[in-house]
């Protein structure tokens, strides 16, 4: 009698499964393309990449800034850390000496025999004589305390130098260690903001006000300082500027139109923000500070509507950017890595301060 059970159901195997499995995400994954939902994140818009390249540069400028005025004190704490080795060296040669004439009295005194002063006047047969040469003794005597006493002191002052020694290297060593750690986040966003607008076209790059060869232009061609806003050579300062170190260093600015932005670059063919102004006014005679935040306090703060020629004028809440001043309302200032040394208004930027320093 044949049996009423039904079959019994094959499982599915390992590979029949994974098959299984392949088809129905396979399937999945076609119909979400056709359903439209399946796609690669949009490309940002010119001026979303506009915007946020110009946050990368803020962000790289100040962290710039703080990269020079770790160098700035890097350099200082170098400079001290080589005084202070030359002024071992000197302590070393006077330690050195004074042992030496501690020595030589020393050696004095084991060729006399170093008899004691009673018994050497018992066995004199000149005891006139013998006091004469006691008082010698006396005199060698009070030679070897202050020879001893050389020695001691000088100990003391190379002791002393070399623990401000040690100081200023571990001041210079954590310099270096910050130097670092900026230029990885300097870096860091520049790389960023290049990555970003590789992805824009040409056209696009420029509708954005990104020219790809501008960080490429140089000062050396009259042409690109004429088309920057240069004046020329025979034009006279600008209007309103005194006819002092201030128009002196207005006229280096404008000489440097053109020329590239590096940071921490202070010339004479390439600059960083306060380096350009830095070295503007070192060719006038002024010595500024090297970092935007401590230019802003090196003269008389000045208001907007109070600007000459040649004033110092900053740029956002955390003091990050410097131009020059050159009157109706327009500045030279070195921008970021895209872009030279050029004429801008001080609009363009939120205004944060100015300063007259001459």
């Amino acid at each position: 009698m044949a049996s009423h059970r039904k079959p019994r159901q094959r499982s599915l195997s390992g590979s029949t499964a994974r098959t299984a499995l392949t088809l129905v995400l396979a399937g999945a994954a076609t119909a979400t393309v056709f359903d439209g939902t399946g796609h690669a994140a949009p490309q940002p818009a010119p001026e979303q990449v506009r915007a946020r390249v110009d946050r990368l540069y803020q962000e790289a400028e100040a962290a710039t800034e703080k990269y020079d005025g770790a160098r700035e004190q890097a350099d200082a704490a170098g400079k001290r850390l080589r005084t202070l080795g030359d002024e071992a060296a000197r302590g070393q040669a006077r330690l050195n000496a004074a042992r030496d004439a501690l020595g030589s009295i020393a050696a004095e005194q084991y060729r006399n025999g170093g008899i004691d002063p009673t018994v050497q006047f018992l066995l004199s047969d000149d005891p006139r004589h013998y006091l004469e040469g006691a008082e010698l003794a006396e005199r060698a005597g009070a030679r070897q305390t202050a020879a001893v006493a050389g020695v001691h002191r000088e100990l003391r002052r190379l002791d002393q130098v070399r623990g401000a020694a040690r100081t200023e290297l571990a001041s210079l060593r954590s310099r270096q260690a910050e130097l670092r750690r900026h230029k990885k986040t300097i870096n860091t966003k520049l790389d960023e903001a290049r990555r970003l607008l590789a992805r824009l076209t040409p056209p696009q790059r420029l509708a954005i006000g990104e020219d790809p060869a501008a960080g490429r232009a140089s000062r050396s061609t009259a042409g690109a300082r004429v088309a920057l806003g240069a004046p020329g050579p025979d034009a006279a300062p600008a209007a309103g500027a005194p006819a002092s170190r201030a128009a002196a260093a207005v006229a280096y600015a404008y000489q440097k139109l053109g020329s590239p932005y590096v940071w921490g670059a202070t010339g004479p063919d390439a600059f960083d923000c306060s380096g350009l102004v830095q070295a503007a006014y070192r060719s006038a005679g002024i010595a500024l500070p090297r970092t935007t935040y401590a230019q802003i306090g090196a003269g008389r703060r000045v208001s907007r509507s109070a600007l000459r020629p040649g004033d110092l004028v900053f740029f956002y809440s955390g003091i990050s950017h410097v131009g020059i001043y050159v009157g109706q309302g327009q500045m030279i200032h070195a921008p970021n890595p895209s872009a030279p040394v050029r004429l801008a208004p001080i609009d363009q930027m939120p205004f944060a301060g100015a300063t007259r320093v001459a």
